[in-house]
């Protein structure tokens, strides 16, 4: 795999979200043999597949099965724990996200994360949005409000906060502080967006919200979620991957996983008999 990972394709999307001119996939992601190790303990058996672009791919399996560690390893979020490593390989966009020269920041703001609980930080609604673009000097001040208008309304919460953006973020409600974590994801122009389990703490109403948003943001992204809900997972995704004690049993089309899974195990999951 390449080394150094390949000049962000945001700039050559077009209004779906389709492919760069050179026809490279964007947003694109591949596992390769991925092994990964909490210090003696291994997390992750030799994980290999590929992530389809402009799709939503769910990752579901027990507590404990390796699909957090795998999601948090896209981005390299699991290398900032001590005492962690791995061996195998992530491409993104065709190239390795470990690759020597990959900037793991970079890296970070074209796979953005969305975690379990809302973490908004201690600023306006305004300045939670426009942290990324700012931080990274790619846009200019004058044009920052644009970027977090349009990124709040990619993120479905334009109309409720257009007149509280000076609102400190974490004034909002639990669902609202989820969106809005998802327009500061969305300000980087991400082309992958990992969730880890991001209606877990919210109401049904609040997830109905999120998951109408998955099915709106697929178009322009490529999304990763991690879930415990199989309803969830049936509902949003194009695929599923079932993860039991650190190996990927099966991946493949939702419908098929969840009608006609090809190993047991699976069927035993998505039925309930365990988890």
């Amino acid at each position: 795999m390449s080394a150094v990972l390949p000049p962000t394709a945001a700039a050559a999307r077009t209004g779906t979200g389709a492919p760069a001119a050179s026809g490279r996939p964007v947003g694109s992601l591949r596992a390769e043999s991925y092994s990964f190790w909490y210090g003696r303990r291994q997390a992750l058996f030799d994980v290999a597949l590929d992530v389809l672009p402009n799709a939503v791919t769910a990752l579901i399996g027990p507590s404990g099965c390796g699909k957090s560690t795998f999601l948090r390893s896209i981005n390299r979020l699991q290398e900032l724990l001590p005492d962690t490593r791995h061996t195998g390989d992530i491409a993104f966009d065709g190239a390795s996200v470990f690759g020597r020269g990959v900037d793991p920041v970079e890296l970070r703001r074209r796979i953005g994360m969305v975690f379990q609980r809302p973490n908004p930080f201690p600023k306006s609604v305004f300045d939670n949005v426009a942290y990324g673009p700012r931080v990274g000097g790619a846009v200019s001040e004058t044009d920052l409000p644009a970027v977090v208008e349009r990124s709040l309304r990619r993120a479905a919460l334009w109309d409720e906060v257009k007149d509280r953006l000076d609102d400190p973020g974490t004034s909002l409600s639990g669902g609202q502080q989820q969106r809005l974590c998802i327009a500061r994801a969305l300000a980087n122009e991400p082309e992958v967006l990992l969730m880890d389990e991001p209606c877990s703490a919210l109401d049904p109403i609040a997830t109905s919200r999120i998951e109408e948003l998955v099915h709106e943001l697929k178009r322009d992204v490529t999304i990763v979620i991690v879930t415990h809900n199989m309803q969830q997972a049936a509902r949003v995704s194009d695929v599923t991957g079932f993860f039991y004690l650190g190996r990927l049993v099966e991946y493949g089309p939702t419908q098929r996983i969840f009608t006609a899974p090809s190993d047991e195990r699976t069927e035993a999951y998505v039925t309930g008999r365990f988890g």
